[in-house]
């Protein structure tokens, strides 16, 4: 199960792909909360026969099958690196989020734990394991699992574990991690290991002639470099911003595709008078999405790829082999972006900046941008060593393990 981010479902998606793959007869079912719902079950349509909780299930006794459900969720919120005076300064989010949205966030999860009681709680209908990939959604669950002793795996994408995760890590069956473990960590936790992050096998290098015809089938020049801003399906506001500010000198060397998100979408329209269209091919050189469902044809389509430090969209680049500055959202509990950002930009295999630098200076990702387009060689080697980070066979890997365990 997973949910919360499109982070945690698309790795969960892909994993669920590979059970189906070695046991085409297993049952599976998918618990998502109410925002990823009709994500999930279009996903999973795609790799099985998905039904759903409103639906009558019509899959045959031959056929692999899914059932997503919802399930309730609450996110607590806290954010690092703020002082003091910072929840006064910026009153608006306090009230909002840490409030109001905790508030909320507590019902949540009481809906949570209640929905997963009686779902587990009868012997007949329960899971023989339980997959975890993460977040807010995934804590309710893994605590009735506890309760019930149904044994469960867990999978952690960022180099510093979340509340939830960090929670229900001692009674995990296995716990798995996206990034490489330290050695003494291994040795006193003799369950953890390193599978890497499940992508999709939609997700991989594409050649030059490839690249060429993906840049012409989103209607840029495929002559000229192209670089793709997200700040994910919900989008970054800014990382909006700082588009908007720097997009007509953009525009003057390089061809531009941003993904605005579906929560800032409309806070963008006004960039749509840069979007020229002629007799449907376009003219200016820059498209604007609310999201796109091919991100992996816009991404590979790139020269240069802007966006968070989320590790499933750092695992997608690494997969896709591209060259990629990070702007890690500082103010997440536990600071993980940062953290994910940071050990890449050690190893140097992406640029960072940080985000407080962009606000307060967005020319400083323009020329980061204007620095990669012009050096060639260093973006392939920088494309090189992020693909070095990459584990092909993570999701396969993560289905052998839970077959193996339940």
């Amino acid at each position: 199960m997973g949910g919360g981010s499109g982070g945690h479902i698309t790795p969960a998606v892909a994993v669920v792909r590979e059970i189906l793959g070695l046991k085409p007869r297993a049952s599976v079912e998918f618990w998502t909360d109410f925002k990823y719902y009709k994500n999930v079950t279009k996903l999973t349509t795609e790799i099985g026969v998905a039904w759903g909780e409103d639906k009558k299930s019509q899959h045959g006794k031959s056929d692999p099958y899914i059932r997503v459900r919802r399930l309730p969720a609450g996110k607590f919120h806290r954010y690092s690196n703020w002082s003091f005076r910072d929840y006064f300064v910026h009153f608006d989010i306090t009230l909002k989020d840490l409030i109001i949205g905790n508030i909320l966030g507590f019902f949540g999860f009481l809906g949570g734990l209640i929905t997963s009681f009686c779902r587990l709680v009868s012997k007949k209908t329960r899971p023989n394991i339980i997959f975890l990939k993460g977040g807010y959604v995934c804590l309710p669950v893994g605590l009735m699992a506890r309760l019930f002793k149904i044994p469960y795996i867990i999978h952690e994408s960022d180099v510093v574990a979340g509340l939830a995760n960090r929670i229900l890590m001692k009674k995990a069956k296995k716990v798995a991690f996206g990034m490489p473990i330290p050695e003494e960590m291994q040795e006193a936790h003799p369950n953890y290991i390193w599978t890497g992050i499940p992508v999709g096998p939609e997700f991989k290098a594409v050649s030059e002639a490839k690249q060429f015809s993906l840049k012409k089938a989103f209607s840029f020049n495929p002559e000229k470099p192209l670089v793709v801003i997200t700040g994910g399906s919900q989008g970054s506001e800014n990382l909006n911003e700082a588009t908007r500010a720097i997009l007509p000198d953009l525009l003057k060397f390089t061809s531009v595709g941003l993904v605005a998100g579906r929560k800032h979408y409309e806070n963008m329209i006004d960039l749509k008078k840069y979007e020229n269209w002629e007799k449907a091919s376009l003219e200016s050189n820059f498209c604007m999405w609310e999201f796109s469902t091919t991100m992996n044809e816009l991404m590979g389509a790139a020269d240069v790829v802007v966006s968070r430090a989320g590790a499933t969209t750092i695992a997608e680049l690494a997969a896709l082999r591209k060259a990629a500055i990070l702007v890690p959202f500082e103010r997440l509990p536990g600071g993980h972006q940062v953290k994910n950002a940071d050990r890449l930009e050690e190893v140097k295999a992406a640029l960072v900046l940080s985000d407080a630098d962009m606000v307060a200076d967005p020319t400083k990702l323009l020329e980061q941008i204007r620095h990669l387009i012009k050096s060639p060689r260093l973006r392939a080697d920088m494309a090189d060593r992020l693909h070095e980070e990459a584990r092909s066979d993570a999701a396969h890997r993560l289905a052998e393990i839970i077959l193996e365990e339940k």
